[in-house]
């Protein structure tokens, strides 16, 4: 059964009213890819448009309070914290983005931790752009999922 259908297959928002309140945290990863001789040029991190690390943190976290505005049937979740980390992989011409979101709420973050390492990469993205168009954003991905009753580990 698909959660975001009411028995008459009409969409709904996940009635959470008898679900108790529990520490939430999940972490989502995402890896922008670059070509080699671009990944040469970016590997500081700078562009004509600013610091790019930062201005892609703030972004990511400014998309993360915005979830429910964005996605339709998402709750409203007052978070605790959003921690972004990009990491340089020089061996593969790429930045890996881990997106980790806390809440104290009756539903799970993992929503709210893949829009926020989505638009980091967006952002990352948008300030590389004029360098080259075949940048790509791959392997999106629930890393773990804490809190409630479906705690989750990928391995």
């Amino acid at each position: 059964m698909i959660s975001h259908l009411n028995k008459n297959n009409k969409p709904n928002i996940v009635d959470i009213t008898k679900k108790k309140i529990t520490k939430r945290s999940d972490l989502v990863q995402e890896v922008i890819k670059f070509s080699k001789v671009i990944f040469k040029k970016i590997e500081k991190m700078e562009s004509k448009k600013g610091e790019v690390a930062n201005i892609a943190i703030i972004a990511g976290v400014m998309a993360a309070k915005k979830t429910s505005d964005l996605i339709p049937l998402c709750h409203n979740i007052n978070l605790d914290n959003v921690d972004i980390d990009i990491k340089v992989n020089k061996k593969n011409y790429s930045l890996t983005v881990n997106a980790k979101v806390d809440a104290r709420d009756k539903t799970g973050v993992e929503m709210e931790a893949l829009t926020a390492v989505s638009v980091t990469c967006l952002t990352i993205y948008d300030m590389f752009k004029s360098l080259d168009k075949s940048i790509e954003i791959i392997n999106i991905k629930l890393l773990s999922k804490n809190g409630g009753k479906s705690d989750f580990l990928n391995k």
